[in-house]
């Protein structure tokens, strides 16, 4: 699922990039912990903007954040294509 992917891309960043808690970062961007839980758990939808607060946080762009979710598009439209020259 969606929403479970982007939770974990959040939580990926958040840690390869600020190395700090949930609680720390949250404060940081002015979120609330348990909510910044739920979004990299993949139990909570979260709005662009707050996704915009993230990523600024994380001091990246929303077209950085995406890009591996790009990338995945691309390479499965490209799989399609190859399986269908194969009949």
């Amino acid at each position: 699922m969606l929403i479970v992917r982007i939770g974990n891309r959040i939580k990926e960043l958040r840690i390869s990039r600020t190395n700090l808690s949930q609680e720390d970062f949250a404060n940081m961007i002015g979120l609330d912990r348990t909510y910044l839980s739920r979004v990299e758990s993949g139990k909570q939808n979260l709005t662009i903007e707050k996704l915009n607060d993230i990523c600024n946080g994380l001091h990246i762009t929303l077209n950085d954040f995406f890009n591996p979710f790009n990338e995945s598009i691309i390479s499965d439209s490209q799989d399609k294509k190859d399986e269908k020259k194969e009949y």
